[in-house]
């Protein structure tokens, strides 16, 4: 397979963790000053804001590494070893990093609907699962694809021992 017949998946591999970098750069640290700001003026909800944005630091860790396993997946692509147990063994790790960034996002839901509470943002908590949902999707494909991809190579090993 040709090299670069892949090379837009993985510019759009680059340009997805792109914002996420620019959000944990720019974005939160602004949120957090401002919640340390609340947090001296005695606000209760600045301890729910700080909670949040440690899940979403923390959370991006397990995203940046499904990130470069995806890229790994398309380079093992390039290299005509799609069927292969290292495609496998990738989507499986993409399947574990998904399912950590969903739980992750499930434990800092009582803060999200906290902060929802105090200022009726009845929005924040469907945005708060929509956050849940989004990588169990990715998760469910990613085993989908586990699984399918195993069949393959079972099926192409059974046929290369036939022939």
């Amino acid at each position: 397979m040709k090299k670069g017949s892949t090379l837009f998946l993985k510019t759009a591999v680059i340009l997805i963790g792109l914002p996420v970098l620019a959000l944990c750069m720019f974005l939160l640290p602004q949120i957090a000053s401002e919640a340390n700001e609340a947090l001296a003026r005695g606000s209760d909800l600045a301890i729910a804001v700080y909670a949040i944005l440690m899940v979403l630091y923390v959370s991006a860790v397990p995203f940046y590494f499904a990130l470069y396993q995806s890229f790994n997946l398309l380079t093992y692509i390039d290299k005509n070893q799609a069927f292969s147990d290292l495609s496998v063994i990738a989507l499986k790790k993409i399947k574990h990093s998904a399912i950590i960034i969903s739980g992750m996002y499930v434990v800092a839901l009582p803060f999200v609907y906290a902060l929802a509470e105090a200022d009726d943002a009845p929005g924040l908590i469907l945005i708060g699962m929509g956050l849940i949902f989004a990588p169990s999707v990715v998760a469910v494909f990613a085993a989908v694809l586990q699984r399918l991809l195993q069949e393959a190579i079972e099926i192409k090993e059974e046929n290369d021992l036939i022939v």
